[in-house]
């Protein structure tokens, strides 16, 4: 029975991609800041775990209580929506440790126990914004896209090792914490003359005619650790499709 690592699973795509990893009688840790085992059903194949992905000691106490991993999936994130004129320079900072540096230390982690194996699966979770530009989202956007290259020259780095790398491009999640898991106001990024700019912005995200689920993520995390065509992009949802197609 295998065993996948995913951070980030308090809540959003991490807690659903756990919860549908489980329910397949995979072996999940479930990672997040402060533990909650209400989140779940009852389970001997369920561990959740602390960690902290901008701590070095949090990570390596993480991985020694974890045990061997078949699968990392570097979910854990956080938005930052605003202009960036007016976007606090340490707000800034947190993304990148979170989002960038974060999946980058999860990664480095992990790669000595596969390398000795010779097998392992890496999925990063990042963005449609990779996938095309979207106003008001620059920092953010930015924190994703440099785990796109890092995911595309690491890919060819450990193949040879057996160990995959692969994306999950996530569309736009209305029924996520993206907005609720940072502590700035909408009004103090986005003063005028943003604020006029920015508002059929936010009233098209209010009401998407496209976005993407919870499940829809889970369901293409499940794609990506399965695919042995050598395929290394899983956009989930259908906004993040659309883009793809378009």
């Amino acid at each position: 029975m295998k065993t996948i690592l995913i951070t980030g699973c308090s809540s959003g795509y991490g807690l659903e991609t756990a919860r549908h990893f489980l329910a397949r009688d995979w072996n999940v840790v479930a990672m997040m800041r402060t533990p909650r085992l209400d989140l779940f059903d009852t389970s001997d194949r369920l561990r959740v775990l602390a960690l902290d992905v901008t701590d070095a000691d949090s990570i390596a106490l993480a991985i020694e209580l974890a045990g061997p991993i078949d699968v990392l999936v570097n979910n854990a994130g956080i938005g930052l929506f605003g202009a960036l004129e007016h976007s606090p320079i340490a707000k800034i900072r947190d993304v990148y440790a979170t989002n960038t540096l974060g999946t980058i230390a999860m990664t480095q982690a992990v790669i000595p126990q596969m390398r000795e194996r010779g097998s392992g699966t890496i999925i990063n979770v990042t963005s449609s914004a990779t996938l095309a530009p979207f106003p008001l989202a620059a920092a953010y956007t930015g924190s994703k896209t440099a785990i796109q290259g890092f995911t595309g020259s690491l890919a060819h780095e450990l193949a040879p090792l057996g160990i995959s790398v692969k994306l999950v491009e996530p569309g736009y999640g209305p029924t996520t914490a993206f907005a609720a898991n940072t502590d700035i106001k909408l009004e103090d990024v986005l003063p005028e003359p943003y604020g006029s700019y920015a508002a059929p912005i936010l009233a098209g995200m209010a009401e998407p005619a496209l976005f993407t689920t919870e499940g829809d993520v889970a369901k293409a995390v499940w794609a990506a650790v399965h695919d042995t065509s050598g395929r290394s992009h899983f956009p989930a949802g259908a906004d993040a499709l659309a883009l793809v197609a378009a």
